[in-house]
C-alpha cells in the first residue's frame, strides 16, 4: 500500500479543488495528469477543454451534469470531459462543492476497464474514496462547505 495526501488546488465559493500526492512522488496526480499531456500537441484540445470544464466547476459547483459516470454507483467517481474526447480526466466527486482531481489517460477503447493504466487510475480513486469517507465518518476529516477540515494532517493508506 502507498501512502497519500490530499493537496489544495484552487478554489471558490462555490466549490474547491484538491488532488491527491503520493508520498515519495514529485509531484500531485493531477499536475502528472497536466504536465504528461500539455506537451502533446494533439491532445491540447482536449486538455483545454478538460481545463475550461473544470474552471466552470469551480465557478458554479461539483454538480454531477459537468461529469461522465465512471465507477460504482457507490462511489462519486467520475470523468471529465463529459462530450467526446480522447483524454479523460478521473476525480472523486465528494460532495457538491468538493472535488478531487486524480490522473486520467487517453481512451481508446470503450470501457476504461479495458485500459490497464486508466482502470488503475479509476481503482486509486476508488480506494481514496473509501479512505476519505470512513476518515468523514470517523469525525477525522469534516466537510465545511467547500472546505475539508482536518485534511492537512491526513495520511492515507491506498
Amino acid at each position: 500500500m502507498a501512502k497519500a495526501r490530499i493537496e489544495y488546488i484552487t478554489g471558490s465559493d462555490k466549490a474547491t479543488l484538491y488532488t491527491i500526492w503520493f508520498e515519495g512522488k514529485d509531484m500531485s496526480e493531477f499536475a502528472d495528469f497536466y504536465t504528461k499531456f500539455s506537451a502533446i500537441s494533439d491532445l491540447k484540445e482536449d486538455l483545454n477543454t478538460i481545463l475550461l470544464a473544470l474552471n466552470k466547476i469551480i465557478e458554479k459547483g461539483v454538480y454531477e451534469r459537468y461529469f461522465r459516470p465512471e465507477g460504482k454507483m457507490s462511489d462519486g467517481i467520475c470523468a471529465l470531459p463529459i462530450e467526446s474526447g480522447r483524454l479523460r480526466l478521473y476525480c472523486d466527486r465528494i460532495s457538491q462543492q468538493i472535488l478531487i482531481a486524480g490522473n486520467g489517460g487517453v481512451k481508446e477503447t470503450k470501457t476504461y476497464n479495458e485500459n490497464k493504466e486508466l482502470s488503475e487510475y479509476v481503482l486509486v480513486l476508488q480506494r481514496h474514496d473509501k479512505s476519505i469517507k470512513a476518515a468523514i465518518k470517523k469525525g477525522d476529516v469534516v466537510i465545511e462547505e467547500t472546505v475539508l477540515k482536518g485534511i492537512d494532517e491526513k495520511e492515507f493508506d491506498l
